[in-house]
């Protein structure tokens, strides 16, 4: 543990930041699996609701710097390419 006081925000502040971005990436994967599971199930309709909101999710991590804005996009053209395939 460290014993200088900027130090010791700086430990705070990032295990903060850690959990935030843990649950943000969680929250994305999730919605893309639904995505995919609804594919799977040959469910068109709940694939294209769910979509939106994974789509949602992939802008704002790519915004957030959690992964790069080609993958939020290469993610969300090939959600839309299976989708859109029902």
């Amino acid at each position: 543990m460290p014993n200088i006081k900027s130090a010791i925000k700086r430990v705070k502040t990032s295990e903060a930041r850690n959990a935030q971005n843990t649950t943000a990436k969680s929250s994305m994967r999730t919605a893309v699996k639904k995505v995919e599971a609804a594919i799977s199930n040959n469910d068109g309709a709940a694939a294209k609701e769910v979509l939106a909101s994974a789509s949602s999710k992939l802008d704002k991590a790519a915004a957030k710097g959690l992964i790069h804005k080609n993958a939020a996009a290469r993610k969300k053209s090939r959600l839309m390419k299976k989708a859109n395939s029902l």
